[in-house]
């Protein structure tokens, strides 16, 4: 019953065995050489009909890589056709200017860049004591206008253009931050705006006159001196829109345009500007150029360079421009027929595309990749047969299968039946023999007449009664299992007491109950609501399960056996201290034949029905069962039962 499973005996390995072998191989074989014909043709078919497709879009792919070529060749030209005896602002003004690229770099020896111009880091230059004396009052002192006067002695005692106008400036800046701005404008706008200073240079190399008139525009009223703000903004407008004249430092220019560009005096967009921010930003990377005639991305995100093969000019490109570009040359040209013609960029997967070209240089890591867009005859053709192939080869291995499984079914219903005629009858012939032997000694000892005081036969007729009790039980449960399985149990419902069911089942067990070293303790609620039952089917019930509790506990057995009604049900529990169940047997303690000893010869007899049997009762009168337990700790099985109704109560009154 629980916590056992009956011995097995396992089928020949030369019969089941050999014959799923073969059902296997027969399945198999044919469903292999099935598939493998039909993705055979299906990918020759393909095949084909790519191949068509390929032969017949390339040629419009060819034509639009030609006209990406003249594009890209449009640029080189342009590359080539820069004047290398011109200056490099120049230079740089006349690409970016040009509408071809977003900006350029003009480069010397060694890849040394001459534009965009970076001046870099010298230590500072020697000054006068005078100067730094300035210097100390101006910024340490705090006293300006002291500053402003020894800037101005300064200015007026040097010689040096480029150190007298430093001075100038500075004198002006002191008079601004004393409040003396009128002053320090007409410094900015008379002085410092003669031809005498138009190429001065600071200590870095930065022009001061661009400088002087920012800090002019800063300083002037627009309200009150209109005129002399849209002359100042038009002469530093002019300076840094002209790259022929004194050689400014680009950071310098960079600054100047985005201090016009933020402020508040209207300055119009400089031509250059973005592009003079695009070259700062890649000489700030460090950037070397790369051999020249090939783009090339550069340290800048988004940003491609191309290079004159003597590398000492370079266009640079955004990228989003260069999409964009070649993309409306793609769209501009007709479209062949049930396809689309897509830029792919380096290092991007084409995706579903037919076939790729790759475009000529100097941008050969760019692709062009022709992706189908609709039906064509070729590929609905390809369609047809595809169809045809993957259907014949669905419903013959549709076939195979089904014959698979018919015989599949029919060799597992064989071995089901073969497990189960192989376990009754070793299970019986175990739990039957046992009993029999017994009872056959012990009958042989009474009629040999061995036996000759009262006591010892009164022993003897016990030990038969038990023997005799327990092959009832045994062939009660074989009985019950048998109309189980033919589905003939008829159980005889009407309203039953609770009390009277568990009086029976003690009663019955009454005489394990009460053997040396068990102990049972009954707790049965006052006044329980009827349930309508077969009274015998649940003493079957109870007696199993205390039989259980009595069979798989030890020397000292403590057994429970409760009653109570809740949530308008009859519930019933029986607990033990016993060896317990794991977490994997109390899942199948259930099943027909389950035995968790699964030895021949086991200390507690049994073989495997009895909670099926439970199981099966409980079920047709429409309760549950379920059991709590842990190993080593015992187990307690419940039983639920719906109450009877009212009027079902009543008929047991009457």
């Amino acid at each position: 019953m629980r916590h056992s499973r009956p011995p097995t005996t396992a089928p020949r390995p030369g019969g089941v065995g050999a014959l799923l072998v073969v059902l296997a191989v027969a399945v198999l074989a044919p469903t292999a050489g099935v598939l493998w014909f039909m993705g055979q043709a299906v990918r020759n078919e393909r095949l084909a009909v790519r191949q068509r497709l390929t032969e017949a879009y390339r040629r419009d792919a060819e034509a639009i890589r030609v006209q990406l070529a003249d594009y890209w060749g449009e640029k080189v030209d342009a590359l080539e056709g820069a004047d290398a005896s011109a200056s490099p602002p120049a230079v740089f003004d006349a690409l970016a200017r040009g509408g071809l690229c977003d900006s350029a770099q003009v480069y010397g020896e060694a890849g040394r860049v001459l534009y965009p111009r970076v001046v870099g880091w010298s230590p500072p230059p020697s000054r006068p004591a005078m100067w730094s004396q300035a210097e100390h009052l101006e910024h340490q002192a705090n006293r300006p206008e002291a500053a402003a006067a020894a800037y101005a002695a300064l200015a007026a005692q040097s010689r040096d253009p480029d150190f007298a106008a430093e001075a100038l400036l500075a004198r002006a800046r002191c008079l601004a931050k004393a409040g003396r701005a009128r002053e320090a404008v007409a410094i900015l706008t008379g002085p410092l705006a003669e031809p005498l200073y138009a190429d001065a240079t600071g200590p870095w190399g930065r022009l001061i006159v661009p400088n002087a008139q920012l800090l002019a525009l800063e300083l002037m009223d627009a309200g009150a001196d209109a005129a002399g703000v849209r002359r100042t903004l038009e002469g530093l407008w002019r300076g840094l829109d002209r790259y022929d004249g004194p050689a400014m430092p680009s950071a310098q220019r960079l600054f100047l345009m985005d201090r016009l560009a933020a402020g508040p005096w209207g300055a119009s967009a400089f031509p250059t500007h973005q592009a003079e921010r695009l070259a700062c930003d890649l000489v700030a990377t460090g950037d070397v150029p790369p051999a020249g005639g090939a783009l090339h991305a550069t340290r800048v995100g988004g940003l491609w360079r191309l290079a004159r093969a003597d590398r000492r000019v370079a266009m640079l490109l955004r990228e989003d421009r260069l999409v964009a570009d070649m993309q409306a040359l793609i769209d501009a040209a007709a479209p062949p027929a049930g396809a689309a013609v897509r830029l792919v960029r380096p290092g991007a997967a084409p995706g579903e595309a037919l076939l790729t070209l790759e475009i000529a240089e100097p941008a050969p890591s760019w692709r062009l990749a022709v992706v189908l867009t609709g039906d064509d005859p070729f590929a609905a053709a390809a369609g047809r047969q595809v169809a045809l192939y993957v259907w014949t080869g669905i419903l013959l291995v549709a076939l195979i299968v089904a014959l698979a499984a018919v015989v599949a079914r029919f060799v597992a219903r064989q071995m089901r039946l073969t497990r189960l005629k192989n376990t009754l009858v070793a299970t019986v012939s175990h739990e039957l023999k046992t009993p029999l032997a017994t009872m056959r000694a012990l009958v042989d000892t009474l009629l040999a007449g061995r036996v000759s005081e009262r006591q010892q036969v009164t022993e003897y007729l016990q030990m038969l009664a038990r023997e005799n009790q327990r092959l009832s039980r045994l062939i009660d449960n074989f009985l019950t299992f048998s109309r189980m399985e033919r589905n003939k149990r008829a159980f005889t419902f009407e309203p039953i007491e609770p009390e009277a069911v568990v009086d029976a089942a003690l009663a019955a067990m009454a005489e394990r109950l009460s053997s040396r070293g068990c102990t049972v303790e009954t707790n049965v609620d006052g006044e329980l609501p009827a349930v309508v039952a077969d009274g015998d089917a649940l003493v079957i019930v109870l007696t199993n399960l205390l039989d259980n509790a009595w069979k798989y506990t030890g020397e000292d057995k403590r057994i429970g056996l409760r009653a109570w009604a809740a949530d308008g049900h009859l519930h019933l529990a029986v607990s033990d201290n016993g060896v317990g169940l794991s977490r994997r047997s109390a899942r199948r303690i259930f099943e027909r034949f389950y035995q968790v000893d699964r030895r021949l010869i086991r200390p507690a007899g049994g073989v495997g029905l009895g909670l099926s049997i439970v199981k099966f009762i409980i079920a047709a009168h429409g309760g549950t069962i379920d059991v709590a337990s842990h190993l080593g700790h015992g187990s307690t099985f419940t039983v639920r039962l719906p109450v009877a109704g009212p009027a079902e109560a009543g008929d047991l009154g009457r």
